[in-house]
């Protein structure tokens, strides 16, 4: 199988990597780069763990080609914290104990990170809507939805 050289922007930096056509951005992530954020929860989309922004927009990494990203900008979990500073989103789920087992809580952070940038004061149904991709077994959600809204509220200033 061919092998293909890949250029991309990973967290703002500028990253080349070879992949194999058929190998997903989730594998390249994590067996190429050493990115293990991402997390395989399904494999078919279904379940968020392995979510990224890829261009902006909130996706799976599991159903995107590494070969597909040639030129992309990607925004990984790894490049939510800026050094030791935890993103709010980060901070906020710690202190409210908005996760349990972890495998879900990467992709979570990723979409609602999205969803606040998009909109910055969502109502309960909205950030319910948003993270509806994300399956977590652990939580119930419910303090998932409080810490989102906690975190969108200090990012706000209010």
């Amino acid at each position: 199988m061919k092998t293909n050289h890949i250029q991309t922007t990973i967290n703002g930096d500028v990253t080349e990597f070879l992949c194999n056509a058929d190998e997903s951005l989730l594998d390249v992530l994590r067996d190429r780069l050493g990115m293990t954020g991402a997390k395989e929860g399904c494999g078919t989309g279904d379940c968020g763990a392995c979510s990224v922004t890829l261009n902006g927009r909130l996706v799976c990494s599991c159903l995107v080609l590494g070969v597909e990203t040639e030129g992309a900008e990607i925004q990984t979990i790894e490049g939510m914290a800026n050094g030791d500073n935890l993103h709010t989103l980060q901070r906020v789920f710690l202190e409210e104990a908005a996760l349990q087992c972890g495998i879900c809580t990467p992709g979570i952070l990723i979409a609602a990170k999205s969803l606040l940038e998009k909109n910055p004061n969502p109502t309960d149904t909205e950030v319910r809507y948003w993270l509806a991709g994300n399956l977590c077994r652990c939580t119930g959600y419910d303090k998932i939805i409080k810490a989102v809204q906690t975190a969108a509220a200090e990012m706000r200033g209010a």
